[in-house]
């Protein structure tokens, strides 16, 4: 065995790396899939800024973290034979010339939090002064400014202000550039962590202004930059936080460059399955896995897969509640019928045609349709079926796997109802379709008390229809049928479910809205004789329905009164 294969066999290791982020820890004890040619990549052809978005658990970080170990002249003694066998150094001695020969700067994002603008400040300068502490040899450094080097004290004993704190990545680029001489590799993980806990805690504004200095002073006309690389989940609008920055090259999901970095190829999968012995498993691992499109290329959910591996190749869920669903949260609780009509579609695979727009600022969510559909395509639940080639950004969604089938209507139901669970819901049905109406009431309230605000219920009979047509929707499987506002008799119903199978009961709703809690009862009387004198049973007696569950449902705030009758 010669000295090249005693490295490789070194690092090869069939131990899968479940939460570990770290490029040295993963190739020193675990499994590593070979993402080493994205260092050639950007070696050729780098931007002199890139956005790469992705979602949750792609193997972003590991991926920065790569990046780090190679090029930082910081990392050059850890770095010694980590990248022996793998395709960069495959790639000839012009390319390993750069290994250990920059000076980087890694910043991870995604751990920056806090429940006020003021905590949020403090948790990044917690996080800023262990990043300025790997570098407190710039304060002996014969060449950096003695005021940089005073500042850097500050950051490093957390003094600094939160104007001084939003130039940090400019100063700090500043110094290594006088120390070393050479311009810096920046690299920013989770970039947009901060901002959507901003957006999600009533404090946006506040922080679009500091990351606008803050990533803005260092990325633009920045003379100490070489080149910088970010991460995030979303594209935020260049309007946002990159306004002036000429020089930013956007990667998302719907493009090819980088399409094969994040998640693993159907050749890196079928390795893995080799290499682990088990290639019989690969068709599972595609049914539940795969499915993903970036760019034109074939990607597998990479958390999934080595999860699947590392559980004894039991199918399951495992990227379930991997992420923050507060947008989509905001986003389902606004949907229209066409929209709820359109996502419960999607379980039983018929692709929704949609129009995208990765440039959503924050503070437009909610007023852009097209909102929607672009969170649950950049974070993960839907991909891209094909282009419609004949109009400009607009493409067919589909899910991309029978893992996101297991957890779409569950986490979909999670933006809706935090805290419930499916056996809530089936439940709340099964008192539905057996004519239960006191439990179902019962039920029913425990569900509005967790996810209906003061404001949003307030005397709006169009909210309740909408929230009970959004459940229904969601959670009947394909052997019903929900149709809202049809005409039926002398009018039309609110709310109807038809079974396929017409020997079961379908169910009639009627919603009416108090304007206090006295009225509840009279309310859902008059619900219940609007069915009855409207005559909306009309169009079950016409597909042959012997038996229907007839309900007058009135609300109050998050209090509820059902009415009852066969």
């Amino acid at each position: 065995m010669n000295a090249k294969d005693i490295r490789e066999v070194k690092y090869m290791n069939t131990a899968m790396p479940i939460g570990v982020d770290d490029f040295k820890k993963v190739r020193e004890n675990y499994y590593f899939v070979d993402k080493t040619d994205f260092i050639r990549q950007l070696i050729d052809s780098h931007s002199d800024v890139t956005l790469i978005t992705r979602p949750r658990r792609f193997g972003k970080t590991l991926t920065m973290s790569m990046l780090e170990y190679f090029f930082s002249i910081d990392r050059k003694k850890e770095s010694q034979g980590l990248f022996s066998g793998l395709s960069i150094e495959k790639s000839g001695t012009a390319y390993m010339n750069h290994l250990g020969a920059h000076p980087v700067i890694f910043i991870s994002l995604k751990n920056v939090s806090g429940d006020t603008w003021e905590s949020i400040v403090k948790s990044l300068g917690f996080a800023l002064a262990d990043l300025y502490r790997s570098f407190n040899y710039l304060s002996q450094s014969a060449v950096v400014d003695d005021s940089l080097k005073i500042y850097l004290q500050k950051v490093i004993y957390e003094n600094a202000t939160q104007d001084e704190l939003a130039v940090s990545l400019l100063r700090l680029t500043t110094m290594l550039h006088q120390h070393y001489g050479k311009p810096v590799i920046l690299l920013i993980d989770e970039y947009d962590a901060p901002i959507q806990q901003a957006w999600e805690r009533g404090f946006y504004g506040e922080c679009i202004r500091f990351m606008r200095q803050f990533l803005g002073s260092a990325l633009k006309t920045n003379a100490s930059l070489d080149f910088a690389v970010l991460t995030g989940v979303l594209r935020i609008a260049k309007e946002s936080i990159f306004s002036g920055l000429n020089n930013l090259d956007v990667c998302s999901i719907l493009r090819d460059k980088y399409s094969t970095v994040f998640g693993f190829t159907p050749e890196e999968v079928a390795k893995l399955t080799e290499d682990i012995g088990k290639p019989e498993v690969l068709p599972e691992l595609k049914q539940w896995y795969d499915g993903y499109r970036f760019g034109s290329s074939e990607i597998y959910n990479p958390l999934s897969v080595i999860s699947y591996i590392d559980n004894q190749c039991l199918p399951r869920p495992y990227w379930m509640n991997t992420s923050n669903n507060s947008i989509l949260r905001e986003l389902v609780s606004h949907a229209d019928y066409l929209q709820i009509k359109a996502l419960r579609g999607l379980l039983h695979d018929v692709p929704v045609s949609v129009s995208l727009n990765e440039g959503v600022i924050y503070d437009q969510i909610g007023k852009d349709r097209s909102a929607l559909y672009t969170m649950l395509l950049t974070t993960g639940y839907l991909t891209v079926s094909e282009n419609i080639p004949t109009s400009y950004d607009r493409y067919l969604l589909r899910i991309p796997n029978e893992e996101i089938k297991r957890v779409y209507s569950m986490e979909i139901l999670n933006t809706i109802v935090e805290g419930m669970d499916r056996d809530t819901f089936d439940g709340l049905f099964d008192l539905l379709f057996t004519g239960q109406s006191e439990d179902f009431a019962y039920l029913l309230q425990k569900i509005l008390l967790r996810f209906a605000s003061t404001y949003d219920t307030a005397n709006k009979e169009s909210f309740y229809h909408g929230f009970m047509l959004g459940m229904a929707a969601l959670f009947l499987g394909r052997n019903y049928t929900v149709e809202s506002n049809r005409e039926s008799g002398y009018g039309r119903f609110d709310l109807a479910i038809f079974p396929k199978d017409t020997n079961k009961a379908g169910v009639l709703m009627e919603f009416k809205a108090a304007d206090s809690e006295a009225q509840l009862e009279d309310k859902a009387d008059e619900a219940l004789r609007q069915i009855e004198e409207k005559q909306y049973v009309t169009e079950f007696e016409k597909q042959g329905f012997s038996k229907v569950w007839k309900y007058g449902i009135a609300f109050c705030g998050k209090q509820v009164h059902v009415k009852m009758k066969i």
